[in-house]
């Protein structure tokens, strides 16, 4: 998994980085083809905001969380992309059981 880390307005800090690799390390728990991810982090006066797009084999998945707090924000994002890419493993499976089903169903 390729993690790119940038900001807008915000020196991204190693301890900064550090937080957010961890936060995406979740992400493999559950989806071990993660091909890229690219998160932006942006301050605009007291609004905090993280964007992350995750390029998965075959899909391409965009977040993006704002709060007060970029550890809040951060925190917010990693629990949205958790979600969908739970969703999206889930899909994936239900495809796959399906078609495997059917294929290999005696016939009545």
């Amino acid at each position: 998994m390729n993690l790119n880390v940038t900001g807008h307005h915000i020196e991204i800090t190693p301890a900064l980085r550090d937080y957010v690799k961890a936060k995406f390390e979740r992400i493999t728990r559950h989806f071990e083809e993660v091909i890229d991810v690219n998160v932006i982090l942006t301050v605009e006066k007291l609004q905090q905001s993280v964007e992350a797009n995750v390029h998965l084999r075959g899909k391409d998945i965009f977040v993006q969380a704002d709060d007060s707090d970029m550890y809040a924000a951060i925190d917010s994002l990693a629990d949205k992309l958790d979600r969908q890419i739970v969703k999206h493993k889930e899909i994936l499976s239900e495809h796959h059981r399906a078609n495997g089903a059917l294929k290999h169903q005696a016939p009545q």
